[in-house]
């Protein structure tokens, strides 16, 4: 059994894809980010840095106790290992996959997310800011686009290069972002949405959501948190 602390953001979704498509048995814990649920004491003894997602494997492959594992992308990595699925196994191939992976978390997630912020969230709409995500966000969706133009998934089978990227592209409307610009990406991009396990993935994450609404109290404990609010509490 995995437990999974989670709630529906693209990094969010990228553990549901995952858990979705392999079949492994799990189960929801919600941490509310606006309710500031990330800083509970016990959230952060597997959570240090105060960021969802976070797994808990209850039967690692050690056969020891339980084993936490924190950051989007080490989740699809150990999740990957562990079932043996998602993760070429030639040096070549988890090489391209590894590469992704690690270009999304490096480049796309924390672009769009600044483009997300400044042109979404920020009480004071700053045009520079605005305007140098969604220019950096495009760059990055054509280099995206490029690298689809030879191959059907991002490192050519389907992996968890494509888990992690997709969700990051669901909001292109609120990127300030047009797939008709992107042809190769857009050819990927209606194929992951039509994977049965994204479906599902999705709809389990919009059941969360519907529970909860962001107010402008919340907007404050999420996009205000400094070294202190980041402790224990």
């Amino acid at each position: 059994m995995i437990d999974l602390h989670y709630w529906p953001t693209p990094n969010g979704h990228k553990i549901t894809i995952f858990l979705e498509e392999c079949g492994l048995a799990y189960k929801i814990h919600p941490v509310n980010i606006g309710k500031g649920e990330q800083f509970k004491p016990d959230f952060l003894k597997i959570g240090p840095n105060n960021r969802m997602p976070v797994i808990v494997d209850q039967a690692p492959a050690d056969g020891g106790g339980p084993l936490s594992v924190f950051e989007s992308g080490a989740i699809l990595l150990y999740l990957a290992e562990k079932t043996g699925r998602f993760l070429p196994t030639d040096i070549r191939g988890r090489v391209r996959a590894t590469e992704w992976l690690f270009w999304q978390m490096g480049g796309l997630g924390p672009m769009a997310g600044q483009n997300h912020h400044f042109s979404q969230y920020a009480p004071e709409k700053i045009p520079y800011a605005v305007d140098r995500y969604v220019k950096e966000t495009n760059r990055l969706y054509g280099v995206l686009d490029r690298q689809l133009a030879n191959h059907e998934f991002v490192a050519g089978e389907y992996s968890i290069a494509d888990m992690a990227c997709y969700p990051w592209v669901v909001p292109y409307e609120k990127q300030g972002q047009n797939l008709d610009d992107f042809p190769h990406l857009k050819r990927w991009f209606n194929s992951m949405q039509s994977r049965p396990a994204v479906a599902r993935a999705y709809e389990k994450g919009e059941g969360i959501r519907r529970e909860a609404t962001m107010t402008d109290e919340e907007k404050k404990v999420l996009f205000g948190q400094t070294a202190q609010t980041g402790g224990a509490r």
